[in-house]
């Protein structure tokens, strides 16, 4: 990293940091849904959580996988563990369900380098379960999922039925412990992009029926953000996050300026709120099949994001806490 690009990663850091503590915010508690294998911004992803969670904004409650690959929550287990929450709860689609590996096989040098417990997939407990044994514990309206993968599991939680955890629905205890759910997914105002597509039935039921604010960051946001050059390039560095982007990147035709960052950006504002970040546009997504499109009502009952913060700036901040040294 030259002197110029250290300087503008750390006057933005610093800039940052002090307009989120400002605010006051509380400090969110957080579920990860995410499909990590297809793609490797969800590993960024997972990195913004914890460094976000080391500085104290937001409490994770769980990283559920919404793929059904066997490597992927050994993956998400690999991570946790590397920033020190072996404890964080998992889970994964019992019923159907999409799986689909990473083509550049990162996953498969993760569970070579790093040690883990679940050594598949299919030995996670139930997402759905997982998800109402947590919800049901939190204080009501205090929970933000952050969506950054196929919606089967949210569109499971939603027709699941009372149980042992909760005599609530899924859709009745969604709506009295969620506060919002902020999803990578969609293109706007109209697109046909992946987290939509591959469960495109799931996709339709969660935006039509869930029943707090949806707060989408869609494909046209993360497509400017290309990270992983920095954390590449950070000798001092030694994570299974700079594994993944090192290998990958060189793997990856049109990655050579960095991957594209849809599912970091999810997470940012997950936490840390939309401004000064982004911009919004208030309306209502509609699924046709894998296509979406986008009705604009100043009262509706979603909101996507709009540019606002240069995309340079975005790019050091989240590449810095892609950085982050586990515990």
């Amino acid at each position: 990293m030259n002197v110029m690009n250290k300087v503008l990663l750390l006057l933005c850091l610093f800039t940052l940091s002090n307009a989120y503590a400002q605010t006051g915010r509380s400090v969110n508690s957080l579920i990860l849904d995410t499909d990590i294998g297809p793609d490797y911004d969800d590993v960024g992803a997972m990195a913004v959580m914890h460094a976000l969670a080391d500085k104290g904004e937001v409490k994770p409650l769980a990283v559920i996988s919404s793929n059904k690959n066997e490597l992927v929550v050994p993956t998400i287990e690999i991570l946790n563990n590397y920033f020190g929450r072996p404890e964080l709860p998992t889970g994964a689609p019992r019923g159907k369900g999409a799986s689909f590996g990473a083509t550049q096989k990162w996953p498969e040098m993760l569970v070579e380098k790093y040690p883990h417990k679940i050594t598949k997939t299919s030995d996670a407990p139930d997402a759905v379960e997982t998800y109402r044994k947590i919800l049901a514990k939190q204080p009501d309206q205090s929970v933000t999922i952050v969506t950054i993968g196929f919606l089967t599991n949210l569109a499971d939680l939603l027709d699941s039925g009372p149980d042992a955890n909760s005599q609530l629905t899924g859709s009745n205890l969604v709506r009295k412990k969620v506060k919002q759910l902020v999803s990578m997914a969609g293109g706007f105002p109209k697109g046909r992009e992946y987290n939509v597509l591959v469960d495109s039935v799931a996709s339709a039921k969660v935006f039509a029926e869930w029943p707090t604010e949806i707060l989408f960051s869609g494909f046209e946001i993360g497509k400017e953000i290309k990270t992983g050059k920095r954390v590449i390039a950070n000798e001092s560095l030694k994570s299974p996050v700079k594994d993944v982007f090192a290998m990958a990147m060189p793997l990856s035709k049109g990655d050579v300026d960095g991957r594209m960052s849809w599912d970091q950006t999810a997470v940012l504002v997950g936490v840390r709120g939309i401004q000064p970040y982004f911009g919004v546009k208030r309306g209502r997504i509609i699924v046709d099949g894998g296509n979406n499109s986008w009705q604009d009502d100043p009262m509706g009952p979603h909101a996507y994001l709009t540019p606002n913060m240069p995309f340079e700036q975005l790019t050091a901040l989240i590449e810095g806490l892609m950085m982050w040294q586990g515990k």
